[in-house]
C-alpha cells in the first residue's frame, strides 16, 4: 500500500477517544491504559477505564479498556467502537480485532510472539503449530491505519526489551495532539524512578518510528519462523538475566524438555543444556523477559 493509501495514526473523530489495550501477563498492558486515563483525565474528559489482569503473572491474556469524553456511560467498548487498538503480542492483536472501527481505526502492534504451551507440542523441525498464522503485512494491507513494528526488538536495542510497551505509546501518542511534557508527566509516574530514562527514550523511539510510517520510510517487519531447524547444524543457547528473575518458577513448570531449575537463591538455571531443543517456551512464557534464547549455526564464526 502506498504512503498517500495509508492513514496516519491520527485520523480519529475529534474530541473523546476509545482505546483498547491487549497483552499477555507481564507485558504492561495496564501502564499504558494508566497513562492514556490520565492524559484523558487532564484534558478535562470524563474517564473510565476497564481492566481485566488476573492472569498478569501467568502468561494469560491482559487487557484494558479505556474511554475517555465529555460524557461516558460505560467502562467497556463495544465491538466495532474502538478508535485505537494497541497490541503488545501479535496473536492478541488479531484476537481482538473486531473491537475498531472499521473505517477509522488505528491499530498499533508489536510483532512480538510469544506461543502458549499448548500451541508448540511438537517442537521438532517443520513442525506446525496452532498459533495465528496472519503476517504484519496481510494485517497492514487489509486495514488503513494499521502499523505494526517491532516494538520489542526497539526496547531491546536501546537496552531493555521491557520497555516495549512505551514503544507503543510513544508510537500512539502521534494520535492526540498532546504536548510531550504532558506525555513524560504521566510516564513518571507509572514507572519506577530508575526506569525512567529509558522509557522516555523508548517513548521517543516509538514515536519516531510512527513519524517515518507516516511520511512512508518504514517497512513492514517480517517473522522468523516459529521454530527454527534443529539438530546438528543448529545450536541453542539459554541467557537467563539473574537480575530480572523473580523465582516465579512459570518456566521451570512448563519447560517441555525439564531443563530449567531453581537454583538456592531462587534463580532460574539451565540443568540440562544436552536435553535443550531451543523451542523458546521459557523465553515466551517469562513475565519479566529474563530468558533469551540464541540459535546459532553450527561451525558460523
Amino acid at each position: 500500500m502506498s504512503a498517500e493509501a495509508k492513514r496516519a495514526p491520527g485520523a480519529e473523530t475529534a474530541g473523546g477517544r476509545n482505546i483498547l489495550v491487549v497483552g499477555v501477563g507481564g507485558q504492561g498492558v495496564i501502564m499504558i491504559s494508566k497513562v492514556l486515563a490520565l492524559i484523558g483525565q487532564r484534558r478535562g474528559f470524563e474517564v473510565k477505564q476497564s481492566e481485566v489482569h488476573g492472569m498478569a503473572k501467568r502468561g494469560g491474556i491482559v487487557f484494558s479498556h479505556v474511554r475517555f469524553a465529555p460524557k461516558v456511560w460505560s467502562p467497556t467498548i463495544a465491538k466495532g467502537e474502538a478508535d485505537a487498538l494497541i497490541a503488545l503480542e501479535w496473536a492478541e492483536s488479531l484476537r481482538w480485532l473486531d473491537f475498531l472501527k472499521p473505517e477509522t481505526g488505528v491499530f498499533i502492534a508489536d510483532t512480538r510472539r510469544i506461543v502458549p504451551p499448548f500451541a508448540c507440542l511438537n517442537r521438532q523441525q517443520g513442525a506446525v503449530t496452532a498459533y495465528a498464522k496472519a503476517t504484519p503485512a496481510e494485517v497492514v494491507e487489509r486495514i488503513s491505519n494499521a502499523y505494526a513494528l517491532d516494538a520489542s526488538g526497539i526496547a531491546a536495542g536501546l537496552g531493555d526489551a521491557r520497555a516495549a510497551n512505551t514503544v507503543l505509546l510513544g508510537c500512539y501518542s502521534v494520535a492526540l495532539d498532546e504536548p510531550l511534557e504532558h506525555w513524560r508527566e504521566a510516564l513518571d509516574l507509572f514507572v519506577p524512578k530508575a526506569a525512567r530514562a529509558i522509557n522516555h527514550a523508548a517513548f521517543d523511539a516509538g514515536r519516531t518510528w510512527a513519524e517515518a510510517a507516516r511520511a512512508g520510510t518504514q517497512e513492514v517487519p517480517t517473522m522468523p519462523a516459529l521454530f527454527s531447524a534443529r539438530g546438528p547444524a543448529v545450536k541453542s543457547e539459554l541467557e537467563i538475566n539473574a537480575a530480572w528473575c523473580k523465582g516465579c518458577d512459570i518456566c521451570v513448570k512448563l519447560c517441555p524438555e525439564r531443563c530449567l531449575a531453581l537454583d538456592k537463591k531462587q534463580i532460574a538455571v539451565l540443568t540440562k543444556p544436552d536435553a535443550c531443543t531451543g523451542c523458546r517456551v521459557c523465553e515466551w512464557l517469562c513475565p519479566d523477559f529474563a530468558i533469551t534464547v540464541h540459535q546459532t549455526a553450527v561451525g558460523a564464526a
